[in-house]
């Protein structure tokens, strides 16, 4: 008999206090939902017709972090302010292929990036600030000619940037006519698309761009190197560098690479790449400087200039990023490059890649969410800086 009374009171001991506090928050309505869903996932109207109020984020139409997706490339009417958009090419690799599927793939692996959510680590709503923010889809690109699909991206990509953006179009900017341009942000690909995406703000901008360049090779080789030559497949994702700087459209002395391991055909390479303009973080110095110093070495080297940021997703370790096409040892982990890549908030950014993922070879979604989640980290800094002349928002 005392024993049953003991454990009764014992029981009510124990439920007591969580009764107090479902009563205490019970009613608490202004909280808001982690994620943008209504109350109900569905409805019926008086016509029993089925009408679901939102969508799950596994469900509906895969866009990059479930953004709007007009058909940007079929009307000029179409606005935004930041767009995702895909370039699914890959006939530039030199060894694994598949960067063709990593649009799609970078889009799957976003699918917990909800527009509602908030970056805590850039304090800021990437989706909901002032920026009109979309997925444009993929440009167009033919898999069986290269220099076909480097101009098919080129013109689209140029179409895309040449729009009247949705908000500060009445104020001055670094366009060739003095306009404020949306920017874009590519999904790759293989990191040959990165000729293309320079020739188009070039002719937009109307000046050089330097290039923050994320990688474990310097892609900078000349073609008799990485290549069959120049009258042949000169142009790959290991040669691109070296042909923007010979067209004039990469700075000539204000672009830098970061994360650089790879073995190099000897060191006349490094030599080589100082004539298109580029300084060298190897991924070791970390060690020596940490993710302070190689942020500080990017801020010194491209200071003010109007920068485009270009990420082959191998900068990171294999344990981090498997799915790629020429994977290097000893990378930086996703904790130390998302720190260097917040650091640099605050630049000039005139647009923004990520590429060489291969979603075939990946395990567990590791690469396709981490390449997502660097994107919602560059769109964070894109928000927080607008490109205009004057940066009061």
């Amino acid at each position: 008999m005392r024993s049953t009374i003991f454990m009764f009171l014992l029981q009510f001991v124990t439920l007591l206090p969580i009764v107090v506090s479902a009563r205490k928050f019970d009613g608490m309505n202004e909280q808001k939902p982690f994620y943008s869903l209504a109350e109900d996932y569905y409805s019926y109207d008086d016509g029993d017709a089925y009408i679901p109020k939102v969508h799950t984020l596994y469900s509906g139409i895969t866009t990059f972090g479930h953004l709007p997706a007009p058909n940007c490339l079929a009307s000029r009417g179409i606005d935004y302010d930041i767009a995702f958009v895909g370039a699914p090419f890959d006939m530039g690799t030199s060894y694994r292929p598949g960067a063709r599927f990593g649009p799609s793939g970078i889009r799957e692996g976003s699918r917990r990036l909800d527009p509602a959510l908030y970056n805590v680590p850039l304090n800021v709503y990437p989706f909901q600030s002032w920026a009109n923010v979309v997925d444009c889809g993929d440009v167009p690109m033919s898999n069986y000619h290269i220099p076909n699909a480097m101009k098919e991206l080129e013109e689209g990509y140029y179409h895309l940037l040449t729009r009247k953006p949705t908000s500060f179009h009445d104020r001055e900017g670094y366009a060739r006519n003095g306009t404020v341009l949306p920017r874009l942000l590519t999904m790759g690909g293989d990191h040959t698309i990165v000729l293309p995406i320079l020739r188009a703000l070039h002719r937009v901008y109307d000046r050089p761009i330097s290039v923050i360049h994320f990688d474990s090779h310097l892609d900078s080789w000349k073609p008799g190197i990485l290549g069959d030559g120049v009258d042949n497949d000169g142009l790959n994702h290991g040669t691109y560098f070296y042909w923007a700087s010979k067209e004039g459209v990469l700075s000539k002395d204000a672009n830098i690479h970061a994360g650089i391991r790879s073995p190099l055909s000897g060191l006349k390479d490094y030599e080589d790449d100082a004539t298109c303009g580029f300084q060298v973080i190897e991924a070791r110095e970390i060690d020596k400087i940490g993710v302070e110093g190689v942020v500080k070495r990017i801020r010194d080297r491209v200071q003010d200039n109007l920068v485009y940021l270009s990420i082959d997703i191998d900068t990171l370790d294999p344990a981090y990023a498997p799915a790629t096409g020429t994977p290097e040892i000893a990378g930086w982990s996703s904790r130390e490059f998302t720190d260097i890549i917040r650091g640099l908030n605050g630049l000039n950014f005139v647009g923004a890649d990520i590429v060489e993922v291969s979603p075939s070879y990946d395990v567990a979604e590791l690469t396709t969410l981490t390449a997502a989640n660097i994107l919602f980290d560059i769109v964070g800094m894109f928000v927080k800086t607008p490109l205009v002349r004057s940066k009061e928002v």
